[in-house]
């Protein structure tokens, strides 16, 4: 990953990284994407069935971490409108249905402090270890 925090900056990142990149994985392509600089990290837990429907339980803000790793998990996020609110989990919905996903799962957006915006970070399965079996009919493995 490179940053360029000027338009000068660009192209000699964009072409270290692409260097980097082909020596490492043998392409080049890469993916931009904006920098925001003391984001929110933002989850929003997701339900999804074979049938289609997925729903969500709001979200909650996880921007408290030491070494990457979350100290607190606050629900519901703190200072966000309630449009906000709405459009986190229609996203997450929406990421879901995108993969055809089944299944509890966590999709997580880095949020801009103070305008809000967000942007999708990951999605992660919350129950490793369920499998589904036959036509509606759960089993847990671990």
């Amino acid at each position: 990953m490179r940053i360029a925090m000027t338009e000068s900056e660009f192209m000699p990142q964009l072409e270290s990284a692409k260097r980097e990149s082909l020596k490492a994985f043998g392409d080049d392509n890469m993916l931009l994407e904006q920098y925001i600089t003391d984001p929110r990290h933002v989850e929003v837990q997701v339900f999804a069935d074979m049938h289609g429907n997925v729903v969500h339980l709001f979200e909650r803000d996880c921007s408290v971490q030491r070494r990457h790793q979350k100290i607190i998990e606050e629900a519901p996020a703190p200072g966000l409108s309630e449009e906000t609110r709405r459009s986190l989990g229609e996203a997450a919905v929406r990421a879901a249905r995108a993969v055809g996903y089944v299944d509890a799962g966590t999709v997580e957006f880095i949020l801009h402090r103070t305008t809000h915006e967000f942007h999708f970070m990951e999605m992660n399965n919350v129950t490793s270890g369920a499998s589904h079996y036959g036509d509606d009919h759960w089993y847990r493995l671990s």
